[in-house]
């Protein structure tokens, strides 16, 4: 059974973090500050950026698919909430008459090239994030690390998909867009430096066409020229299990649970439980994409667990009985309006 330790420190089940998890929490602790583990990293930074430079002196050639394609990524490494504003796109352009597709690199998937996903796969074979997608969202899904060919082939297999969304692919160079979003959380940019003495992918401000906080306003960075917009992310009203059973979260209150997260930052997600009234007997915070098979065989079989829509994709295998607490995402009318003016300038319709 994981414990807490002082301070709300969070271990695995093992009674210790494993050295990845050390790791990145370490490192994004870290980049939040210019303390000294950042500073002995900076020069690391610097050659970094140098190739970044290279690289942009060689552009590769960009794949234009024959729909709108809509990007949603970020700057800043580690999740800032790209899978559910992708989730939450996919949704309004569903309400608006659009018929979307999705792709995605399908992160810690056992197997290479392009795949559909289907909605009972196995998240080994395709990833936790395109999985929940596919599951939460009811469009078409595919996974590769080459978004064009992945395009491609949900185009021939649903040739009624007329918007395709990549999510995650702000860095991927080579799939032609028409829309840029870009999203950031409570981080925002953090210390503002690059990797692997900050957080950054690559310098900010870049070109994109829309930034999107997810956690409200105050660490949205300045982006000169860019429409910047904040929406709230929160906890669903309800909770569900494996076998669509569903419970309103407030039911759960007063019972002591085992929270399991194994994304890039668990504490938030605990902090959001307790916000809305959990009580958390123990917290499991696990590596980003952990795969919980070890985690779900040394959790207590007598434990009440609730865990993240992403982990629950993978922890259901083994528990069934975990409660999912899906995340909402409270996006302005202004954000869908500005994203509506922009698909409609590509030319694109919902016929």
């Amino acid at each position: 059974m994981a414990t807490k330790r002082g301070h709300g420190q969070t271990v695995g089940p093992t009674g210790r973090q494993t050295p990845r998890a050390r790791l990145e929490r370490t490192l994004t602790a870290a980049w939040l500050t210019h303390g000294p583990l950042a500073c002995a990293l900076w020069p690391l930074s610097v050659i970094y950026r140098a190739l970044l430079a290279l690289r942009g002196l060689f552009p590769a050639a960009a794949k234009r698919l024959p729909v709108p394609v809509i990007v949603i990524g970020n700057v800043v490494a580690g999740g800032a909430g790209k899978t559910p504003v992708t989730l939450a796109v996919a949704r309004h352009l569903q309400a608006r008459g659009w018929h979307p597709g999705i792709l995605a690199r399908g992160y810690g998937r056992d197997n290479d090239g392009v795949r559909l996903v289907m909605p009972a796969d196995d998240p080994r074979a395709v990833g936790d994030e395109p999985l929940l997608l596919a599951q939460a969202s009811g469009a078409p899904v595919a996974v590769d690390r080459a978004r064009a060919q992945a395009g491609r082939s949900l185009l021939a297999e649903h040739p009624g998909i007329n918007v395709l969304i990549c999510d995650d692919g702000l860095q991927h160079r080579r799939l032609a867009r028409d829309v840029t979003i870009c999203v950031f959380d409570a981080r925002g940019l953090g210390n503002g430096w690059l990797l692997p003495a900050g957080p950054l992918r690559e310098p900010w401000p870049r070109p994109v066409d829309l930034v999107l906080g997810t956690e409200g306003p105050a660490a949205l960075p300045p982006s000169p020229g860019t429409p910047a917009f904040a929406a709230q992310r929160r906890l669903a009203d309800r909770a569900r299990r494996a076998d669509g059973a569903q419970t309103p979260l407030a039911e759960l209150r007063g019972r002591p649970l085992t929270a399991l997260a194994g994304i890039a930052r668990p504490q938030a997600f605990f902090d959001m439980l307790r916000a809305a009234g959990l009580t958390l007997a123990h917290t499991v915070a696990l590596p980003d994409h952990d795969d919980l098979e070890n985690a779900a065989r040394a959790l207590d079989p007598r434990a009440t667990l609730i865990c993240t829509e992403k982990d629950a994709v993978k922890l259901w295998r083994w528990r069934p009985d975990a409660w999912a607490a899906p995340l909402a995402l409270d996006v302005p009318a202004e954000f869908w309006n500005a994203l509506d003016a922009r698909l409609a300038a590509c030319g694109g319709n919902t016929e």
